[in-house]
């Protein structure tokens, strides 16, 4: 997880802290919209990842601002209210779904890493 929060944390100019909650959010949501094991199969790939969702759920992705406002809503838009909590810009979502799917593809193959984007409806206009 250390490895992956690096890369985010680069490729996104913010801090490690931010980098990691968001990439538990991003995981989190995951897990709870994709009905395959191929995401359970990547959880138990990423050392940690399952206590960095738990973090990232307890921080609640930030309360204020447009997170705060935004909270309650579901699926796509729920995370990118999620995330801007956090403190992800909805300019950087695009590069932390690069950098989070490019790093999962790595770990668990192209064909598990389609049947997580094609199991959430509308992921795949956003990898």
């Amino acid at each position: 997880m250390d490895e992956l929060a690096a890369r985010v944390s680069a490729a996104l100019g913010v801090d490690a802290d931010v980098a990691r909650t968001a990439i538990g959010l991003v995981l989190g949501f995951l897990q709870e919209e994709s009905p395959d094991g191929a995401v359970a199969e990547l959880l138990d790939k990423l050392p940690g990842a399952r206590e960095t969702i738990a973090s990232a759920e307890s921080a609640g992705g930030g309360g204020g601002g447009l997170g705060g406002l935004m909270g309650g809503m579901g699926g796509l838009m729920g995370l990118g209210a999620k995330l801007s909590g956090a403190g992800i810009a909805m300019n950087q979502i695009p590069k932390l779904g690069h950098e989070i799917f490019a790093y999962a593809e790595a770990e668990i193959g192209p064909e598990k890493l389609r049947e997580i984007i094609d199991s959430v409806p509308g992921l795949a206009q956003f990898v």
